[in-house]
């Protein structure tokens, strides 16, 4: 049973994936053009924000955005140390400083209340992540922030709700990866930027193309950040999808709820808390054992597929030593990096295929005393 797997989408959007793409090729164009446009329209409309801009990946919607709100040399970003790594390497690439803040145990993401002891005059962004799909909590963010804008990394979130509003449209700027094994996925690589600020959705435009406009004038710096035309395609046909299987993913999760707590299994099996107001839409199920490594071990030798987001945090990355952060610096990402281990939850996966996760855990429990 593997962690993830398309194989079993691709039988529900084979048929409008293909005739997306035939479309591109009878069109010829290839880059940006029409069917990029009308992604972005639709995007905007799902996400209710009012501009989405189509880049080339995750990343790169994060460094785009971080341009567009100027941060460089001598800047400082705050945001997690427990996330994928291109968070905070966007944020050292524009010759800034990531400057950490630990995690809350209960959601995984940044910890509100030690977000004002890193606050300095040097602070140009915050960026939060709605780490796994579950939307961090943006109203005390916002109130630690006051003026500083936010910048949201939704790259696990698409869908995911904050209060009724979609994740994306809460800060000055929001971050969405379309990489395949996304929420909703292209064929390669594929990002957005959303903001409802008309003027940096117009430099956002620019700086995707070498900060040009017009033709061949460029009034700023930018970058080769264009969304393919087939990417573009892929996800306009994906998209009618997405909300079924998100709702696919949170059944799924009841599901190991249930099969968690009949099994007894709750006190060891730390599960993923269900906040007020605080969406999931599940692009990980993320549990927190003990003997973490060798719980995993045992279910791969079952065929049961497994991940660790993260092993290591940010801060005790080789190349963030110059920060002069150090074990210890941030107790909780530290723990979660020790007992995080996440579990099949893609769409498709089957109720009998839940009870032989758990029945397997429950199996490696009972053989420990």
């Amino acid at each position: 049973m593997p962690l993830f797997t398309l194989a079993r989408q691709w039988p529900t959007v084979e048929k409008d994936v293909r005739q997306a793409l035939e479309r591109v090729f009878a069109s010829q164009q290839f880059i940006l053009g029409p069917e990029v446009a009308e992604f972005e329209k639709e995007i905007a409309t799902f996400l209710g924000v009012k501009f989405a801009i189509g880049v080339s990946s995750g990343t790169d919607a994060l460094l785009a955005a971080l341009m567009a709100l100027g941060v460089g040399s001598g800047d400082e970003v705050i945001t997690t140390p427990f996330t994928f790594f291109a968070t905070a390497g966007t944020v050292a690439r524009l010759g800034a400083r990531p400057v950490f803040v630990d995690i809350s145990p209960v959601d995984f993401n940044l910890d509100p209340e030690k977000l004002p002891d890193a606050i300095t005059p040097r602070t140009k962004a915050i960026l939060p992540v709605h780490l796994y799909g579950q939307a961090a909590d943006m109203d005390a963010i916002g109130s630690a922030a006051g003026a500083i804008p936010i910048v949201e990394d939704c790259a696990q979130a698409i869908g995911t709700t904050y209060k009724g509003r979609k994740v994306g449209g809460l800060g000055a700027v929001g971050c969405f990866s379309f990489f395949p094994t996304k929420n909703l996925g292209a064929f390669g690589d594929g990002g957005l930027v959303t903001t409802n600020d008309p003027k940096l959705a117009e430099l956002l435009v620019d700086l995707r193309v070498h900060g040009m406009r017009p033709r061949y004038v460029h009034h700023t710096v930018g970058g080769n950040f264009r969304l393919d035309a087939m990417q573009a395609a892929v996800l306009r046909a994906k998209l009618p999808y997405l909300e079924r299987w998100n709702q696919a993913r949170r059944e799924n999760a009841q599901r190991y709820r249930k099969l968690f707590t009949e099994a007894g299994l709750t006190e060891t099996v730390k599960l993923p808390e269900e906040l007020p107001d605080r969406g999931h839409t599940y692009h990980q199920y993320v549990v927190r054992v003990p003997k973490r490594d060798q719980l995993r071990a045992f279910l791969a030798e079952r065929g049961i597929g497994t991940e660790v987001y993260y092993p290591i945090p940010l801060h005790l990355q080789k190349c963030f030593a110059g920060l002069g952060y150090g074990p210890g610096a941030f107790p909780e990402a530290e723990k979660a990096a020790a007992e995080v281990l996440a579990l099949p939850i893609f769409p498709e996966l089957t109720a009998p295929e839940q009870e032989r996760v758990v029945a397997a855990i429950a199996e490696f429990f009972a053989t420990q005393g």
